[in-house]
């Protein structure tokens, strides 16, 4: 076959109905098509109706007129109502006053499902939208994000195998808390507890000495009753663990991830970017190295600012908002103080008071990944957990991995839908999934 037939072969959808996307691209202009999908609008004048018909691939202008077909077929057809489903048969024809700058002319249509009044309409409230997700996500808006969602998975996963890591799975359900047993959606098992997983982190931690480096992508359950724009109370978490890593090791490894992200949105996405009004030029122009600073550093720039933030207290939106407008790249904030941050994460060394930890902040959302080296030192870790109020034998099988040759290593966990909200500049996280959870909301 040669390209050209692959060219027309791949426009074809099933059975001979081709993707509107490729009427778009020109590739049709001139021939006669099949194209099957919904009713995106709709506008009749006489003897002329004018629909825009829509598929996953793109919407285009169908023109049907009075003269070219069935008189009951055409007042059938007038007649239809926003998200009717049809087939249409028709000559591609440029034309520019038209969607996309293509029409299909129209020489019959099959009717699959007339509508019934479709419950959206402009200028509904948030509220009224969410309660209809289920639908909504059929907006070219919603589209446009999930294709971007699309792009962000599957590149996460080339980056992790390009670098040699395997995929690991662990348990949904969980004994115990990772993150800190607050924040714990609890189960019913059987005649027992368990909790939904806040990450997958301490069983990763259990894995990698069999399996070597390793990630995931999976779903993480954080039971907080935080009504930011950028919490969910169930997520999609993308996380890595290595062997015998340092901080600059995983600094580099979060950088290289969220680079790569960013090419493959561009090289895939660029038309729905567009759409979204995107700044492409801040994603096109973003590069390694990104500015690397400590902690202490951030509260003095913050201060400076004449933001009220105090040594020792975790930074909120407010803080990270404001420190990333301090830069043009997203930052990595290292070395917080070990009272703010998990048992799990390494002492810097001389200075105990530390983490070999970091944030990667990025503009208009914040944290973007939160990572570090694990602590190696069985005692350091009881101490610190019975100071966090934890009973460290409900951890005895985490602690065996620091008893029976524990290496150096490290890690770090990614919030997905983070990464799709700036990517995307959407004002809210909850529009970078398809349905979302939060505090107020668990339906549809």
């Amino acid at each position: 076959m040669t390209e050209e037939e692959k060219a027309v072969a791949d426009s074809l959808g099933k059975k001979g109905f081709v993707a509107i996307e490729k009427i778009l691209e020109g590739k049709h202009t001139g021939d006669e098509v099949k194209i099957r999908g919904w009713i995106h609008r709709t506008r009749d004048i006489g003897n002329m109706a004018f629909l825009n018909v829509r598929d996953p691939s793109g919407i285009v202008q169908a023109t049907f007129s009075k003269d070219d077909m069935d008189e009951d077929k055409f007042e059938e057809v007038k007649d239809l109502l926003v998200e009717s489903s049809l087939k249409v048969k028709g000559e591609v024809a440029e034309d520019e006053r038209a969607p996309g700058g293509y029409e299909l002319r129209v020489t019959d249509v099959e009717i699959v499902h007339a509508s019934e009044d479709f419950p959206i309409h402009k200028d509904q409230s948030v509220e009224h939208l969410l309660d209809n997700r289920h639908l909504w996500i059929r907006s070219t808006e919603m589209r446009d994000i999930l294709n971007v969602r699309s792009t962000v998975f599957g590149a996460i996963h080339e980056f992790f195998r390009k670098e040699g890591y395997k995929e690991f799975q662990s348990p949904i359900l969980t004994p115990l808390a990772c993150e800190g047993g607050a924040t714990l959606f609890p189960v019913e098992y059987f005649d027992d507890h368990v909790y939904l997983t806040q990450s997958w982190q301490l069983y990763a931690e259990a894995g990698i000495f069999g399996t070597g480096d390793i990630y995931t992508i999976a779903p993480s359950f954080r039971a907080e009753k935080s009504r930011t724009p950028r919490h969910l109370t169930e997520y999609w978490h993308a996380e890595v663990e290595g062997l015998w890593h340092d901080l600059d090791d995983i600094i580099e490894l979060g950088e290289g991830l969220v680079l790569h992200i960013v090419d493959r949105v561009l090289e895939e996405n660029e038309e729905e970017l567009e759409r979204l009004e995107v700044d492409l030029d801040y994603l096109k122009g973003l590069e390694a190295p990104f500015p690397i600073i400590t902690y202490e550093e951030a509260v003095s720039k913050l201060q400076e600012e004449g933001i009220d933030v105090t040594y020792g207290e975790d930074f909120g939106v407010p803080e990270e908002k404001k420190l990333t407008s301090l830069f043009d790249k997203p930052v990595f904030v290292t070395h917080y103080p070990k009272e703010i941050k998990a048992f799990y994460m390494k002492r810097a060394g001389e200075d105990d008071t530390k983490v070999l930890g970091y944030d990667l902040m990025v503009p208009h959302v914040g944290e973007l990944i939160g990572g570090s080296v694990r602590e190696t030192d069985v005692d350091s870790m009881i101490r610190r957990l019975e100071e966090g109020g934890e009973d460290p034998s409900i951890y005895d099988w985490f602690l065996d991995t620091r008893r029976y040759g524990s290496v150096p290593h490290a890690g770090y966990g990614l919030g997905i839908e983070r990464v799709i909200m700036w990517l995307c500049d959407l004002d809210h996280i909850r529009d970078a999934i398809p349905f979302p959870r939060t505090p107020n909301r668990y339906r549809p």
